[in-house]
């Protein structure tokens, strides 16, 4: 997915820089890049590190003392290189995005075809970032040039754009599927992907953006330059699964959502088991809640290493991946043995995870295994945030599933969508026999919702029953 920070002050901004980009680090692993406006020399910094084998402050901190100026961007992505700076009509600026454009290829073509060139290419490929960057360059002021990349794109994006001038523009995506939250201390106001990034930064989280909403933020305050539209769409996946625990999005805590959604799970499940327990880190709330709603012990009989593993990575090869999902989790056989126990996670995306998982809990002395799941069944790829790494719907278990049930993977698909139908009801058997629990359940859209807080209409659950437009 992606996340940024960017922060403008009346002093050096480089610490708070270097530390809320950190704070965006679960978000990304691919690469991860910061820079800075030098307003003495007229100049920007910039640097960019793969984070592929190691974590961003490791990267970074050798060269932090290179990064002079008072105001400054960053971003930890899944995507390409990134800050891209530029020089146009509208003045050097550097930019970097939280973005999926899905007709990435036709508006390549079309800029092609005007005689725009491109000069960022990674591994071969047009840099998405770039190309953000030459839709705003179209415009006769960056706010023109935002709401351009509005009106083209397929998909979303959220920006941050470090001007010459000492100012950062942050922009959230026209439909508001990725969040950006500001914030304000003495001297200094930020913005981010993330509000965890803001308490041990002293900023105090005052709001946050709304739907295509732009603003300029300096050193001494924010100014509104685009009013948030009506409509939204935010990704229920940030409080299933990206968001850090002490994170708000539109007011609701992500801590907060999953243990309701477990509770109120907990609390109409007529299973017997002897204990909850969480897969960590997105299934821990979840856990915590169902144990509550259930009135049964909350047990660690798994846990993430994470003197070695304190983040997930999510590496771009499928055998890495599973290698990667086997070996940070460590099932605690004293606390398993001869238990009926009951797991919490946020999603079943491809079931390597849970293949795993469920034949290492058996095999540690547990007598029954029972797999709850924090949101619905994966129905539909994701067009419009960067969910997961699957390049086609047949990576998601269910459609695989669905296929061998049907004899196609896209046949019946609303069916499978509706909890409690007989397609449904086959799909998830299917999935339960498949990895040999005892029992599984999914939690329901409507579930989902009410723990969120937040009115259907304004949440997205594409990826669960298909509602959602470009």
């Amino acid at each position: 997915m992606g996340g940024f920070f960017g922060a403008a002050a009346k002093r050096n901004c480089r610490n708070d820089l270097f530390y809320g980009v950190d704070y965006n680090s679960h978000l990304g692993t691919k690469r991860a890049g910061m820079a800075t406006y030098d307003e003495t020399n007229g100049i920007f910094c910039r640097k960019i590190h793969s984070l592929e084998s190691t974590y961003f402050r490791t990267k970074f901190e050798s060269e932090l003392s290179k990064f002079e100026g008072s105001c400054g961007i960053g971003v930890i992505s899944d995507t390409d290189p990134q800050p891209i700076i530029i020089n146009s009509h509208l003045g050097k600026f550097a930019i970097v995005t939280v973005a999926k454009i899905s007709n990435m290829d036709r508006l390549e073509r079309e800029l092609l075809d005007a005689g725009v060139h491109f000069g960022e290419l990674s591994s071969g490929q047009t840099n998405q970032t770039e190309l953000v960057a030459l839709l705003i360059n179209q415009g006769k002021t960056f706010v023109e040039g935002i709401e351009n990349v509005y009106d083209r794109i397929e998909g979303s994006c959220s920006m941050l754009i470090l001007t010459a001038h000492g100012s950062i523009i942050a922009a959230r995506d026209k439909l508001g599927r990725t969040p950006i939250a500001l914030g304000r201390k003495e001297g200094s106001y930020a913005c981010t992907s993330e509000s965890t990034a803001f308490p041990n930064l002293g900023f105090e989280h005052f709001r946050d953006l709304g739907p295509g909403e732009i603003v300029e933020v300096k050193a001494d305050g924010v100014t509104r330059l685009r009013a948030p539209g009506e409509e939204m769409q935010v990704c229920s996946f940030l409080w299933v699964y990206y968001g850090f625990p002490t994170s708000c999005y539109e007011g609701r805590n992500v801590e907060e959502t999953r243990f309701t959604s477990g509770f109120k799970m907990g609390q109409t499940d007529d299973t017997e088991v002897d204990c909850a327990c969480g897969i960590p880190d997105s299934g821990v709330g979840m856990a915590l809640g169902y144990a509550a709603g259930k009135g049964v012990p909350y047990h660690r009989c798994i846990s993430k290493y994470t003197p070695t593993w304190p983040r997930s990575f999510t590496p771009s090869d499928q055998s890495m991946r599973s290698l990667v999902a086997k070996m940070k989790l460590v099932p605690n056989r004293a606390m398993l043995q001869g238990k009926r126990a009951l797991f919490c996670d946020d999603s079943i995306v491809r079931g390597t995870q849970l293949n795993d998982n469920v034949k290492e809990l058996y095999s540690c002395g547990a007598k029954e295994v029972h797999m709850r799941i924090a949101c619905p069944p994966l129905i539909y790829g994701c067009r419009y945030v960067g969910f997961t790494s699957s390049k086609s719907d047949m990576e998601l278990l269910t459609r695989r599933i669905i296929e061998e049930l049907e004899g196609a993977p896209d046949r019946n698909l609303d069916k499978y969508a509706t909890t409690g139908s007989p397609q449904y009801c086959a799909m998830v058997e299917k999935i339960r026999e498949r990895f040999g629990l005892t029992s599984l359940k999914f939690n329901t859209i409507e579930t989902l919702i009410e723990s969120i807080g937040l009115p259907k209409c304004k949440v997205c659950t594409h990826c669960f029953d298909g509602s959602s437009h470009f």
